[in-house]
C-alpha cells in the first residue's frame, strides 16, 4: 500500500504556468528572469493557500536554472525557508544573515523564503534591515505574509511588493475537476463549486476539502453528499423561501423554515444563507454587476430568473432587515420568533402599496318595493360595482342599471325611483348608523379618564416597556371635545415608540372607560429651556432676583461688584 499525499502537494505547481489566478504576478516574475532585472528583495502578500510561497519556490528555481552553464535540474541546496512564526528572534536573524555571506556552490543565487514574515518581533525586524538592503550579489530574499499592515514601513521600501488575489470560483472549480481527471474520480460540476465557494478563495483549502469528501464518498462526489457533509443548506431552499416572501405567503415560509431547524441548521446560519441570496439576487439584477457574481453557471441562470421577478428596493429592505436579525440573534431570548418575524417583516415589503394599487369595488343595492292587489311584496334588487380606478366602467354601469330601471317602472306602479347619488349617500349613511350604534360611548369625566391613563401607565410597565410608561409619565394628558385625548410629546423619537403602541394604548383605554369613540391625538411640544446658572456671578444675579436686600450686604463686607 503506497503513502498517501494530500492533493495541495501532489498537485502543487511545478512552474509559473501550473499556478492558478495569478497571472499578473508570474508574468512580471517570468519577465524578471528573462530581462535579467532580478531585485534583491521580494514581498509576496495575500490570503492563505492562493500561492505565495509556491511561487516564491518556483522563482528561486528558475532564476537559477536561467543561463545555468551546470546542467542541473534540482537546485533545493540554493533554496533555504525559515518559518518567522517559530523562529522570530534577534538570534535566528544573526544566524540567517552569517549564512547569507557564504555564497553558492551550484547555480548563481542562494534564495531564502521567510514566511509568515510579520510574525517577526521589531527587534527581529531592525536586525535584518542592513541585510535586506544590502546583500550580496548571491543572495535574493522573498517574504511571505498573510498580515501585510504588521510589516514595519522600513521593510516594505527595500522590497518589491507583489500582492496576491483571492481565487475566483471558476478559477478553483477549473482546477479541481483537473484534479478529479487525474485521479478518475467522478465528480457533479454543481458538487465542485460549491468547495470552491465554501474555500473562500483558498486554493489549499479547496483541495483539502475535496480530499475529505473523496474520502467518503468513494470516488464519485455528488451535489447531494457535498451538501450534507459541508453542512450546506440546499439552494432550493432559498429560491423557495424567496418565492413565498414575495407573494406574501406566511403559511409556506413558516414551515420551510420549520423543515431547516429540523434538519439541524442553525437559525443564523440560515439567516446568513439567505442574506447571501438575496445579495446575489441584487447582483443578478444588473448587467453591470455581475461580475461579481460568484456562483457556478448552472445556478447563474436561476438567480437571473428569480432576480427579474424582484424589485430593487425589495432586495435592499430586505437585506436591511436581515442584517438587523443577524445583529439582534445573539441577544434575542426568542431567536426562532425573532427570524419567523423577519421572514414575515420582508414579505409585507410592498403590500400597501399593492393594496393601493388594486382597484377597490363596492357594491350599492337599490331596493324597489311595490304592494300589489294580493298584498305581496315584490323587491328588486340592482348591483353596481363600481371601481375607483374606472370612471369609464362606472359610467356604462349606470347606464345598464337605469335601462333595468326603466324595465322595472314598467310592470310597476307607484315606484319611486333614486339616483345613484342618493342611493350612494344613503348606503353610506345607513353604514355610519349602524357602525356607530354597535360601539359603546360612555360619558366619562377627565378625573376618571386620568386614573385610567395612571392605570395603562401600570400596565405598560408590567409588560416590560420601560421606555413606554416613561413617555406616558412625561405629561398630562388633556380630554377635548368628542372623546378625544390630548397628549404631549417631547421629540420625534418618543412619538415613534408611541405610534408603535398606539393601539395597545386605545384598547385598554376603551375597556377601561367603556367608550370605544376614544382616541388620541398627540402634539410635540418644545422644552423651554432652563436658565443654567454656571458662574459665581450668575448664583449672586439669582439670589439677587430673590433678595434685592442683598446688595447692602455686598456694600457692608466690601464685596467686589463685579465678583
Amino acid at each position: 500500500m503506497s503513502d498517501f499525499v494530500v492533493s495541495a502537494r501532489k498537485y502543487r505547481p511545478s512552474s509559473f504556468d501550473d499556478v492558478v489566478g495569478q497571472t499578473s504576478v508570474t508574468e512580471t516574475l517570468k519577465n524578471a528572469i528573462t530581462n535579467n532585472q532580478l531585485a534583491h528583495s521580494f514581498l509576496f502578500c495575500g490570503p492563505r493557500g492562493v500561492g505565495k510561497t509556491t511561487c516564491a519556490r518556483i522563482f528561486a528555481k528558475e532564476i537559477n536554472q536561467f543561463n545555468n552553464e551546470v546542467n542541473v535540474d534540482d537546485f533545493s541546496f540554493n533554496i533555504f525557508e525559515l518559518d518567522a512564526a517559530s523562529n522570530n528572534s534577534v538570534e535566528d536573524i544573526r544566524n540567517l544573515t552569517e549564512q547569507v555571506r557564504i555564497p553558492p556552490q551550484i547555480g548563481k543565487y542562494k534564495v531564502y523564503i521567510i514566511d509568515e514574515v510579520h510574525m517577526l518581533s521589531s527587534q527581529a525586524f531592525n536586525a535584518f534591515l542592513k541585510t535586506l538592503e544590502e546583500p550580496p550579489k548571491h543572495a535574493k530574499f522573498i517574504l511571505a505574509t498573510t498580515e501585510k499592515h504588521k510589516i514595519i514601513p522600513t521593510i516594505l521600501s527595500r522590497c518589491q511588493i507583489f500582492d496576491f488575489k483571492r481565487l475566483s470560483i471558476a478559477d478553483i472549480s477549473n482546477y479541481l475537476n483537473f484534479v478529479a481527471n487525474q485521479e478518475d474520480i467522478k465528480v457533479e460540476q454543481e458538487a465542485l463549486n460549491l468547495i470552491a465557494d465554501k474555500s473562500d478563495g483558498a486554493m489549499r483549502d479547496a483541495l483539502s476539502l475535496f480530499d475529505r469528501l473523496v474520502s467518503s464518498s468513494e470516488k464519485k462526489l455528488t451535489f447531494k453528499k457535498t451538501i450534507e457533509h459541508l453542512n450546506v443548506l440546499d439552494y432550493e431552499y432559498y429560491f423557495k423561501i424567496t418565492n413565498a416572501l414575495l407573494v406574501n405567503d406566511i403559511s409556506t415560509l413558516l414551515n420551510l423554515f420549520n423543515e431547516i431547524i429540523n434538519y439541524g441548521f442553525d437559525g443564523q446560519h440560515f439567516v446568513m444563507g439567505i442574506s447571501d441570496h438575496m445579495r446575489d439576487l441584487m447582483v443578478a439584477k444588473d448587467s453591470s454587476t455581475i461580475q461579481l457574481f460568484e456562483k457556478g453557471d448552472s445556478l447563474k441562470s436561476l438567480y437571473l430568473k428569480q432576480a427579474k421577478l424582484c424589485e430593487v428596493n425589495f432586495l435592499i429592505t430586505a437585506l436591511k432587515l436581515l442584517n438587523e436579525c443577524d445583529i439582534q440573534y445573539k441577544t434575542s431570548n426568542n431567536k426562532r420568533l425573532l427570524v419567523e418575524l423577519c421572514l414575515m417583516r420582508i414579505s409585507s415589503i410592498g403590500q400597501n402599496d399593492i393594496e393601493k394599487k388594486t382597484p377597490k369595488t363596492f357594491e350599492v343595492n337599490l331596493s324597489v318595493n311595490e304592494k300589489n292587489n294580493s298584498n305581496k311584496e315584490q323587491k328588486q334588487n340592482l348591483t353596481i360595482n363600481v371601481s375607483k380606478n374606472n370612471q369609464q366602467d362606472f359610467k356604462s354601469d349606470v347606464q345598464n342599471n337605469k335601462a333595468s330601471m326603466k324595465s322595472l317602472e314598467k310592470p310597476l306602479k307607484n315606484v319611486k325611483t333614486i339616483s345613484i347619488t342618493e342611493a350612494l349617500n344613503s348606503e353610506s349613511k345607513s353604514i355610519e348608523e349602524e357602525d356607530t350604534s354597535s360601539k359603546r360611548n360612555g360619558d366619562f369625566s377627565e378625573l376618571e379618564m386620568h386614573n385610567a391613563w395612571n392605570q395603562m401607565v401600570d400596565f405598560v410597565k408590567e409588560k416590560g416597556k420601560v421606555n413606554l410608561s416613561i413617555i406616558l409619565s412625561a405629561y398630562v394628558p388633556v380630554l377635548k371635545s368628542n372623546f378625544i385625548i390630548e397628549f404631549n410629546l417631547g421629540n420625534t423619537s418618543q412619538l415613534e415608540i408611541f405610534v408603535e403602541e398606539k393601539y395597545l394604548l386605545l384598547d385598554f383605554l376603551k375597556d377601561k372607560l367603556k367608550n370605544d369613540l376614544i382616541d388620541i391625538v398627540t402634539v410635540i411640544v418644545e422644552k423651554e429651556e432652563k436658565d443654567l446658572v454656571y458662574t459665581n456671578k450668575d448664583k449672586f444675579k439669582k439670589m439677587l432676583e430673590k433678595n434685592s436686600s442683598l446688595v447692602t450686604l455686598q456694600k457692608k463686607i466690601g464685596l467686589d461688584p463685579d465678583y
